[in-house]
């Protein structure tokens, strides 16, 4: 592990509340980041602090003409930051400015690693939304002992991979503590309705993934392992189900189909459990999965969405059809829905929850616009501005967390109030 931390550097978290920026949102000319920004700056147009004062903030990246032309267009003044993920010394000058850093730079694989050491050496607090497991693991190796040192906090997976997933299976644990005095041994997600489209930054990252596991079969045996962000010693074992082909939902009366993200969001859960002292139990199941229809048409579906996503896998993990793809058929970096898309998009997600007595519990969690860009824009700004201003670090300190584990509440509190999300119990 990278102990490596300058004693100056460790005095960063002291000084954060005399910080100028509360956040930075760095990539901000990105697909997900110019979302992210128009987002913000209308959000933080009337926020205050809790002493009255206006709550700032910055854009940054690496392209001054492309930040000019963004800030031109956005609701409210804002500042601008040059920092480039290949020149350290401006991406410390930018994370020493600010308690929060937002990251929409991916694939994180290949571009990530730079930022992550920047905020740990500076004690600087940082959201993402990727959904590479395999790069969160490499950073928690390398990274770990540094944040834990300057305090910086490390929460990774702050959009549609894995705040629906992650905060719904604590919300649905505290809600059955609440009806049945204990918590569920057994949770199962299932995507009941989503609408949305897919960027050119998305596919790219899951090209990264790919790439990576078809080439080095150790990343193939993380790519696997359910425990992948686990990093204690004792690890639960107990086997966990996966949801890799067509299966009938007898109890639904529903046919499933694989969920491309059960992958990381089933990582993320794991680690908010042992994070969370094991509160969801050592021998706690979860497993993630799509629903489709009743009859032939589900049969059909389920079948068939397999078989697709089996396919683009395999095509991926191969350099020349990966290339074939990249280069025709797939989105460009840069490219994703249009903004009636975003606003149009929603989705609606389901976790069953069942206790060792055997009362069953349901939670609905449910988004308002497109889950991967208008949703995630909105879930990664509240989680940047929930670090910055509900959680202090006497209450969390430096280390890689979830969203659960470091935010939980407070976080799942901002999601209802200003990001379209609803977190509730239902009747099955």
């Amino acid at each position: 592990m990278n102990t490596e931390t300058d004693t100056a550097d460790l005095t960063a978290q002291n000084s954060s509340e005399t910080r100028p920026y509360a956040v930075v949102l760095y990539g901000a000319t990105s697909f997900v980041g110019q979302i992210t920004a128009h987002y913000l700056a209308t959000f933080l147009a009337d926020a205050k602090n809790t002493d009255g004062s206006a709550v700032t903030w910055a854009i940054a990246g690496r392209d001054e003409d492309k930040l000019n032309k963004l800030q031109s267009k956005l609701d409210s003044q804002v500042d601008m930051i040059i920092a480039n993920s290949k020149d350290a010394a401006s991406l410390d000058d930018m994370t020493k400015q600010t308690k929060v850093i937002i990251s929409t730079v991916g694939p994180y694989l290949k571009y990530g690693e730079p930022l992550i050491k920047s905020c740990t050496k500076n004690g600087t607090d940082y959201v993402d939304l990727t959904g590479e497991a395999i790069f969160i693991k490499d950073m928690m190796d390398k990274y770990q002992d540094s944040a834990k040192q300057s305090g910086a906090r490390i929460v990774n997976s702050c959009g549609f991979d894995s705040i629906p997933s992650d905060l719904g299976v604590y919300f649905t644990q505290a809600k059955a503590e609440e009806a049945f005095g204990q918590r569920c041994n057994v949770i199962n997600m299932r995507v009941k309705a989503a609408k949305g489209g897919i960027s050119g930054g998305t596919i790219a990252s899951m090209a990264t993934i790919f790439e990576e596991a078809g080439q080095d079969k150790a990343r193939r045996k993380q790519v696997a392992n359910p425990y992948l962000l686990n990093d204690d010693t004792d690890a639960p074992s107990v086997r966990q189900d996966n949801v890799s082909k067509p299966l009938y939902d007898s109890e639904h009366k529903r046919w499933l189909a694989p969920f491309v993200m059960a992958t990381i969001n089933t990582r993320i859960v794991h680690r908010s459990n042992q994070l969370l002292g094991y509160d969801y139990g050592r021998d706690f199941k979860y497993d993630e999965a799509m629903w489709m229809p009743d009859g032939i048409k589900g049969k059909v579906s389920s079948y068939a969405m397999s078989a697709g996503l089996l396919g683009f896998a395999t095509a991926m993990m191969i350099k020349p059809s990966r290339e074939l793809l990249s280069k025709h058929i797939l989105p460009k970096a840069g490219s994703g829905p249009s903004k009636d898309d975003q606003e149009n998009g929603f989705f609606d997600i389901r976790h069953f929850g069942q206790t060792t007595k055997h009362d069953n519990i349901t939670v609905k969690v449910t988004g308002d616009r497109d889950p991967g860009y208008g949703s995630t824009s909105r879930m990664l700004s509240q989680a940047a501005l929930c670090l910055a201003l509900d959680v202090s670090k006497e209450e969390v300190g430096g280390g890689f967390w979830t969203p659960a584990a470091a935010m939980g509440d407070k976080l799942i509190t901002r999601l209802e109030a200003h990001a379209g999300l609803s977190f509730e119990v239902i009747d099955s």
